[in-house]
């Protein structure tokens, strides 16, 4: 209780959401604290006044060696507590289906897409419908769903927006698919929320959620920009680094995330084509087969 006042300062980012995604799962956090405190608040009640009731000096308090089993209180024990895992796991299922990160967010107007890319110690995030790219900064549209597309160029990683709700995972040759708003304007940290090494600390970005109009001028400035970020020079900034500075870029070679997905940024074989010719060799070889004909007996 002493230092409680010493979190005063401390930004609750989980608890005042800027979305309907955080917001829903701000609700979950708190009807979960609330049915443990059934169990936790009784019985830390109980320790005390157990403690006062039983005290050595309290001779009215009934003394029974013997006793061993009580219905009621194994009752107590055992169902309440059944009863609480009961409702959180019917939480849990119906909220693991609401607040699926892959589904798409309703709404009338159209998604934003992002492709997120994670390196080490930086985010690329990459706008395809608009041909730019930047380094540690990502800006939408308020009131807008922005569908995330995500990867990672090294190891397992994680992209978290606490006010916006669901951090989802980044991993090398594997797509994970996100959908956000931000129910108003404004500038929301971003951070990385799994340990990649030793630039992690510092592998955060701003989340700038805009009116449509400032949107619009914000690619138009990036677009203003000389920068072009071709296989190149993704190379170069897939190097490890720390403490980037915001980076943006004019233009994006087309096919960029597709081959760091696929593995093939340094210019090897993509997986899907890979597979693809693996799959075609055996349904040739299949047919080849088929066509043989039959050896002769004997």
């Amino acid at each position: 209780m002493a230092a409680a006042p010493l979190l005063s300062g401390c930004d609750m980012a989980l608890l005042d959401p800027a979305g309907p995604i955080g917001a829903e799962e701000k609700s979950i956090i708190i009807l979960a604290t609330c049915l443990m405190l059934i169990v936790v608040i009784p019985v830390i009640a109980m320790v005390f006044l157990f403690a006062w009731r039983y005290r050595a000096s309290n001779k009215a308090a009934t003394f029974k060696p013997e006793w061993d089993h009580s219905s009621k209180i194994e009752v107590a024990v055992w169902g309440i507590p059944c009863i609480i895992i009961a409702v959180l796991a019917y939480v849990t299922w119906v909220s693991s289906h609401t607040l699926e990160p892959s589904v798409e967010i309703a709404s009338e107007k159209k998604a934003v897409e992002v492709e997120v890319v994670s390196l080490d110690w930086k985010w690329l995030f990459i706008y395809p419908e608009l041909n730019i790219a930047t380094v540690n900064e990502l800006a939408f549209p308020a009131d807008t769903p922005v569908h995330f597309k995500l990867t990672s160029a090294t190891v397992m990683n994680s992209f978290f927006i606490p006010r916006l709700g669901s951090q989802i995972y980044t991993m090398p040759g594997m797509e994970t698919k996100l959908s956000l708003l931000a129910s108003a304007a404004g500038d929301f940290d971003g951070l990385s929320a799994n340990y990649s090494g030793g630039g992690f600390s510092d592998m955060h970005f701003v989340a700038h959620a805009m009116s449509d109009a400032d949107f619009a001028q914000w690619v138009e400035k990036v677009r203003a920009g000389e920068g072009k970020l071709t296989m190149a020079k993704y190379r170069e900034l897939a190097k490890p680094s720390e403490k980037d500075p915001v980076t943006t870029y004019a233009e994006v070679e087309p096919t960029l995330y597709h081959d760091i997905l696929n593995k093939c940024s340094d210019g090897s074989t993509c997986m899907d084509a890979a597979v693809s010719l693996a799959m075609a060799k055996e349904v040739a070889g299949g047919d080849l087969q088929l066509c043989n004909p039959a050896k002769p007996r004997g």
